[in-house]
């Protein structure tokens, strides 16, 4: 039968999928609209098959808040920048993060197997499949977080444009605009400097463990410092650790807006609680960094544009 040009459009508009790919899909199923989108769809699976050796360490972590109380960020990844700003991704890479806020589980087979909210006939991996056919480049939901706050609040901050994302969950009897812009004043902390952990109560054993055997071997290898007694070596490398826990310690890292530079963030909370009248204690963050752990393949760029035209 023959397609209209109407047609090819209606189908182009329902799934993003190129005009010459949507004309053979309703080809290949005699006009038959849901039956072609379901084509697309298959052909998207084997895209994304044949994409899967791909690294895709670019994209962005963004955020999805409820209300004061509940807010997730998830990572989504792609394998160039150039993909990571498109408007589609962008709109993709927010509705998985309105899924995320509903989502029962942060494991990511399950999540990947739920409902698609925006159209439940689908999975979580059927809508990244779909995105996978219209973009054409490998995409990835890597990680999901959910945080929330019986007593008190969650903010958010999203820096550079999905660079970075972060989540900030705290306890406090009050919660109005004083308290949530302290709070993204320190959520902006978090996305600048990158602490660890919230104070030295929270840091690991296995962390001071390991930290000490470097500095132990640091000293040993320094010809003037593995000179020094024992005691004195012990005293250098309990230095250092305190040091250091300063600056992977949320609460013990100096504000980076503070007027004479040295105040902390513990400071600077405990001045907040005496301004709002009500102990204003953080609980729990989340920062991702997109693409952080993920090696990046560096190729040149007119090799990779040979490789296309081949």
């Amino acid at each position: 039968m023959a397609i209209s040009a109407k047609d090819v459009k209606a189908l182009r508009d329902l799934t993003g999928a190129g005009m010459m790919d949507c004309k053979k899909a309703l080809n290949e199923t005699d006009g038959d609209m849901d039956a072609a989108v379901e084509l697309l769809r298959k052909k998207g699976q084997a895209k994304a098959e044949k994409k899967a050796d791909r690294i895709a360490a670019e994209g962005v972590s963004l955020v999805a808040q409820k209300d004061d109380k509940t807010a997730a960020i998830v990572e989504v990844n792609s394998e160039t920048d150039f993909v990571a700003k498109n408007e589609k991704f962008i709109n993709f890479v927010t509705a998985v993060a309105e899924q995320a806020l509903d989502a029962e589980s942060e494991d990511m087979d399950a999540f990947l197997a739920s409902a698609w909210k925006a159209d439940t006939s689908k999975t979580v991996n059927d809508a990244l499949v779909e995105q996978v056919a219209v973009i054409g480049e490998k995409l990835s939901i890597r990680r999901i977080k959910k945080v929330t706050a019986d007593n008190g609040v969650v903010v958010s901050y999203v820096h550079g444009g999905g660079r970075i994302g972060v989540l900030l969950s705290a306890e406090t009897e009050t919660v109005n605009d004083a308290v949530k812009e302290a709070l993204s004043n320190v959520a902006m902390q978090i996305a600048a400097l990158n602490p660890k952990y919230i104070s030295d109560a929270d840091v690991d054993e296995e962390y001071i463990k390991h930290e000490t055997e470097i500095l132990k071997a640091q000293i040993e290898n320094d010809p003037k410092e593995s000179q020094k007694p024992e005691k004195v070596k012990e005293g250098m490398i309990q230095g250092r650790i305190k040091k250091e826990l300063k600056e992977v310690c949320l609460l013990d890292q100096a504000y980076v807006k503070a007027a004479d530079g040295k105040q902390t963030v513990a400071k600077y909370l405990e001045e907040v609680s005496k301004e709002v009248g009500a102990t204003v204690t953080i609980k729990e963050f989340v920062r991702f960094e997109t693409g952080e752990g993920i090696e990046k393949k560096e190729e040149d760029f007119a090799e990779e544009v040979a490789k296309q035209l081949m």
